[in-house]
């Protein structure tokens, strides 16, 4: 009797204390979620390092992942064109919703999370996903979520310290277009290498490297999600470095901060 007890407790105890399954599909989402939702929520990803959200297939294995999962976590990003609606198809029961609602967008830029302000809404988005499905824990995510802008802001301020004294309007050269929001934030200029998904070719190529060298550009940010081939071609004309920077990378403070002090000719890489 005494064990039937027990398990009749166990079955309506447990539910109380699971913790809630979330799908996301980048890196930068992990801590987003994670600083939200605390140790009430297990994170899951879906783009794995060094893969590209442009083109990613996923494995097998993560499919099985989502027909536990509760909630996926889109941002917008190339793949899940194709794949939220197989998802679904997957797992009924699974909510799906788009965080990067109410971000300003930059026509084909889907790399939103680049900078703080936007930052600031996806985990204002992630607080009310969670608080959605999980009503009983809404002031602990409130309590999370308050605390998490303050670092925001303040990863914010740092930035903004680090490039004060660069002139508005300068430039730095990437070779695929991730940076654009970072530079309409701070009053940048990102000169691309790539036109239109492709490499340049070799007259494209030569005007890039001309307009570089018009205006005074010391580095080129590559990612390690793409070849960095036609980059070193412009690096070696101009006689600047290369860094590998990726904005898939899970530590998206330090990213930025790294970004900006390259930026400033102040580069911790």
């Amino acid at each position: 009797m005494k064990k039937i007890v027990l398990m009749s407790l166990l079955i309506f105890i447990t539910p109380l204390f699971a913790k809630l399954d979330v799908v996301v599909s980048i890196q930068p989402e992990i801590e987003f979620v994670q600083k939200i939702g605390g140790d009430k929520v297990n994170v899951y990803l879906m783009v794995k390092r060094g893969a590209s959200p442009h083109t990613y297939e996923p494995k097998p294995m993560q499919m099985r992942k989502l027909t536990k999962a509760r909630l996926y976590l889109a941002i917008g990003v190339e793949f899940e064109k194709s794949w939220l609606s197989r998802f679904k198809n997957q797992n009924r029961n699974l909510q799906i919703i788009d965080i990067s609602k109410d971000v300003k967008k930059i026509k084909n830029n889907p790399h939103i999370w680049v900078v703080p302000k936007n930052i600031k809404t996806i985990v204002g988005n992630i607080f009310k996903a969670l608080s959605s499905i999980d009503r009983k824990n809404i002031n602990y995510y409130r309590a999370n979520f308050n605390k998490y802008i303050q670092e925001i802001e303040q990863i914010d301020n740092k930035i903004k310290d680090i490039l004060k004294d660069t002139p508005k309007g300068s430039s730095f050269m990437v070779f695929h277009p991730a940076w654009g929001y970072f530079a309409k934030e701070y009053n940048l200029r990102e000169l691309v290498i790539e036109i239109n998904g492709r490499s340049p070719r070799p007259r494209e190529l030569i005007q890039i490297i001309q307009k570089a060298k018009k205006e005074h550009i010391k580095v080129i940010f590559t990612q390690p999600e793409f070849s960095d081939k036609t980059a070193q071609i412009v690096a070696e004309a101009l006689n600047i470095k290369i860094i590998k920077v990726s904005p898939l990378a899970k530590n998206w403070k330090e990213n930025l901060i790294n970004l900006a002090e390259a930026i400033a000719h102040k580069e911790s890489y």
